[in-house]
């Protein structure tokens, strides 16, 4: 595996270059801010009436409708959400690839599941921060950085390799490492994680956590705090040094119930399931349902959601943090913000 760094790009050849974000979202609002402030010639592309309008423009950023960002641009950068991606593509941005310009975004699912096709003299790159928006900027302020994958899908002009390294670099992906891999490899391994460990299997199981606790007869405040509290501190300690360091931070007590007792819960049953899951994302079943889904105006989607806004976790929750006023200084996620 080869990983590069700042030393290994030019991000001057970025700002020989006009660029165009497509979308103001988690992933929009880090790009963006971060490319402007590594002195890169860079656009926001929204609708008229777009709310993020005025959080862009408000971070001193040029803003113009899609389509006319889109052909002013040389590199255009689709950060829309993956279900509208194909719509915004076809209908404001596909008649601005002429060729040699370069098409490129920061997750594979519409390139590796064919939602979008670009025409072969247009290069198509991906710089994926393995991280969130809100992350990808607050780490760039600071003077560190989100590691990023590259992969380039096209490349008639030969350079999209160049141009993908300097804009990975321009966001602060070059501050951690930026690492090669393909546009399949990065959507069916991002997905997988997604759905089986870092969202899905991770707030399924502190719900199970919390339901078992509080279903027994213990305070749901308590459950609270040991199913999904404690969580950032065991997440930091794995962060900053894997497993064996976290062991390392918690007692002995703690450490052989871990060994002992995690094997029970995620077990060979666990894993068959995961494997279900891979094969649906390797063979586009999950993609293809996710764009159904879509185009039916998203129901279940909208009554899982509220489902989850409505259990009860979340409300002991939101009263819990009333408790810890700090828990507001210093945010990652300003909603009249970004």
């Amino acid at each position: 595996m080869k990983v590069y760094y700042d030393r290994d790009a030019n991000v001057g050849a970025l700002r020989e270059r006009r660029v165009a974000v497509i979308g103001y979202g988690s992933q929009g609002f880090a790009q963006s801010n971060n490319l402007k402030d590594s002195g890169v010639d860079v656009t926001v592309g929204l609708k008229a009436d777009s709310p993020s309008r005025a959080k862009a423009e408000g971070a001193g950023l040029k803003v113009l409708p899609v389509a006319q960002a889109a052909a002013e641009a040389d590199i255009v950068m689709m950060l829309v959400p993956d279900e509208q991606a194909a719509d915004v593509y076809a209908r404001e941005v596909a008649e601005s690839m002429t060729p040699g310009k370069y098409l490129s975004f920061s997750h594979g699912f519409s390139i590796h599941y064919g939602f979008i096709k670009p025409p072969e003299d247009v290069n198509v790159f991906m710089v994926a921060p393995k991280g969130p928006g809100h992350l990808v900027r607050s780490e760039y302020a600071r003077g560190a950085g989100v590691p990023c994958l590259l992969a380039v899908n096209q490349d008639p002009t030969g350079d999209t390799r160049q141009l993908g390294l300097a804009y990975a670099s321009a966001i602060g992906g070059g501050r951690a490492g930026i690492i090669e891999t393909s546009f399949r490899e990065e959507t069916e391994t991002d997905l997988f994680g997604e759905q089986a460990v870092l969202c899905g299997g991770l707030t399924a199981l502190i719900k199970a956590g919390f339901e078992t606790l509080t279903e027994a007869g213990y305070a749901p405040e308590m459950a609270y705090f040991e199913c999904l509290h404690e969580m950032k501190l065991i997440v930091d300690l794995l962060y900053e040094g894997g497993i064996s360091e976290m062991r390392y931070s918690i007692s002995n007590t703690a450490q052989y119930g871990d060994m002992t007792r995690g094997p029970v819960v995620v077990n060979d049953e666990t894993k068959r399931r995961m494997r279900h899951l891979l094969a649906e994302i390797q063979s586009g079943a999950f993609a293809r349902e996710w764009m159904r889904e879509n185009r039916n105006g998203k129901p279940r989607f909208r009554d899982l959601e509220h489902q989850s806004e409505e259990h009860p976790i979340e409300h002991v929750g939101r009263n819990l943090r009333e408790m810890m006023p700090w828990l507001s200084g210093g945010r990652l996620v300003d909603k009249a913000k970004n």
